[in-house]
């Protein structure tokens, strides 16, 4: 079986979920989720709603998703050492010198993130979540991919887990590197995204083959060479996402899918105030048609004119109605008051820069409001995409090769912790505890002085290199130290006993020699 038979023949499964998906996408972003059927899709073919809440609800919502999933200013994960392996392998003392190297480490993914266009991509990911309750992602060598619903299928076990799939692109000729032949003048061409008869269609068929992720790409039933690709399974560059997901269903719900009565609702709403507005506003001047006044004369006249005529001639027609549309407008304020509640769009802050405390209460704000959607993503995204990161980097020699067995990646971007930045807090509300409580007598001497400046450090992913001073070069300030006072002391005598009348030359030549440092030995 070919992959695009393998394509046509999952379509079935996914045709109810897309109809779905392009319904809340014309009741909230039009140009997102289209019709599959559709040729040709222009501007002018959108849907244009009549209200602009549901977009309003759904771009806030993917911001914040983005805020809680991806900090700017913070790392969403770190890198520790097992608990259980710091006695047996290492020795503890070397934690902190460790944290060091992986806040070192964490800093180097975070700007290789940033340097890509990954959140640009993730973000529209999130849209797509939210609207169509579907997003396929791919990590690739040139950055991230995002593929909408309308453009792939797939096909999932008894638990949900992705046994394989299979998307649709079409790419042109001179782009695939080998040749093929020219289709036919005849030939039916699929024009959902272009009328380019030198476009072709190309299937990329994945599937989980003993343990492990290989996909090959295929163009009217040849394989593209060079094509062919394994990953590891807990690796694999191919993440399906899925906002909310039902047992026994192949693809997942998105959030609109749950307000999209309230939102027909306001669209009709919207709909019938904005035409009742405008007709409520049209004004019609009625001339007696046995009046002296001519109708030219009023419509040519200016503003504060001088027209002959008499007012009992002319009347005005409004439609006075305007006190009936109260009910249907306070229906509407209620219903879009009941999406931004549940959008998460009343709570919008807007600054140059967000704390991390912000971050956190943005965070637990998702984990109450949406069900734990926070902690989905965290296990269907964050953990893949992390494992691919690094695997991508450790492959291009930009960061050292872990060891599996001793040092593991966690995800501390939840409603609990907030990468290292939560350490910081910690451990300083820890010392701060200590010195209320016992004093700083305890404080200084319970606590290490040199592995708290470490820890700190780590935390707050400051590299301490050549800015904390090291064991061997406080032990020498000290020595140089001791060495100035016992000098200026013997100054001090020198000088008491050279105003002193029991001095005399002998005694100062011996003190001045006293004093001279020795000469280094050889």
């Amino acid at each position: 079986m070919t992959a695009r038979e393998r394509y046509n023949q999952l379509v079935t499964d996914r045709q109810q979920f897309l109809d779905k998906a392009v319904d809340c996408s014309k009741l909230t972003l039009p140009y997102l989720i289209q019709d599959d059927t559709s040729t040709s899709p222009t501007h002018e073919s959108l849907n244009i709603p009549w209200q602009s809440v549901g977009a309003k609800c759904v771009v806030a919502l993917a911001a914040k998703l983005m805020l809680a999933i991806l900090p700017p200013q913070a790392t969403f994960f770190k890198l520790q050492v097992r608990d259980d392996k710091l006695g047996e392998d290492m020795p503890p003392e070397i934690r902190s010198e460790l944290d060091l190297s992986f806040s070192k480490m964490e800093r180097m993914v975070m700007d290789y993130i940033a340097a890509s266009n990954d959140r640009v991509v993730i973000h529209q990911a999130l849209k797509h979540l939210i609207v169509g309750g579907n997003a396929l992602l791919f990590m690739g060598k040139d950055g991230i991919k995002n593929y909408p619903l309308t453009r792939y299928v797939v096909n999932r076990d008894g638990n949900g887990n992705v046994l394989e799939i299979v998307t649709k692109e079409l790419i042109h000729r001179d782009v695939l590197g080998f040749d093929l032949p020219k289709k036919e003048p005849n030939t039916v061409v699929d024009k959902t995204y272009g009328t380019n008869t030198d476009d072709v269609e190309v299937y990329t068929c994945v599937k989980l083959q003993n343990g492990r992720w290989v996909w090959y790409q295929e163009v009217e039933g040849m394989i593209i060479p060079g094509s062919r690709s394994t990953a590891p399974k807990n690796a694999s560059p191919w993440l399906v996402l899925t906002f909310n997901s039902v047992d026994g269903e192949q693809y997942g719900r998105g959030r609109v899918e749950e307000f999209l009565g309230d939102l027909k609702s306001l669209e009709g709403l919207s709909q019938a105030l904005v035409e009742g507005a405008a007709a409520a506003s049209k004004v019609i001047f009625l001339v007696s048609p046995s009046s002296t006044t001519k109708p030219a004369t009023i419509a040519k006249a200016g503003n504060g004119a001088i027209v002959q005529g008499r007012a009992e001639d002319v009347q005005v027609v409004q439609v006075g109605k305007t006190a009936d549309f109260s009910t249907a407008a306070n229906m509407a304020q209620t219903i879009e008051r009941r999406l931004l509640e549940a959008f998460l769009v009343m709570n919008v802050r807007n600054a140059e820069r967000v704390t991390a405390e912000e971050v956190r209460l943005t965070q637990l704000e998702l984990e109450q409001q949406l069900g734990g959607i926070f902690s989905l993503l965290t296990v269907s995204f964050l953990i893949p995409y992390l494992s691919r990161t690094l695997l991508v980097l450790q492959r291009s020699n930009e960061i050292p090769n872990l060891p599996k067995d001793i040092v593991r990646p966690t995800i501390v971007a939840g409603i609990n912790a907030l990468g290292r930045g939560q350490d910081r807090e910690s451990l300083s509300m820890f010392v701060g505890t200590i010195a209320q409580t016992l004093g700083p007598e305890a404080l200084m001497r319970y606590i290490n002085p040199e592995e708290a400046i470490k820890r700190l450090a780590a935390a707050q992913g400051i590299d301490i290199l050549n800015l904390v001073k090291t064991e061997a070069q406080m032990a020498q300030e000290k020595e140089m130290m001791m060495q100035q006072q016992q000098s200026q002391t013997l100054l001090e005598q020198t000088g008491q006993l050279a105003n002193s009348k029991l001095a005399d030359g002998a005694n100062l030549q011996d003190l001045s020699q006293a004093i001279q440092p020795s000469p280094p030995q050889q």
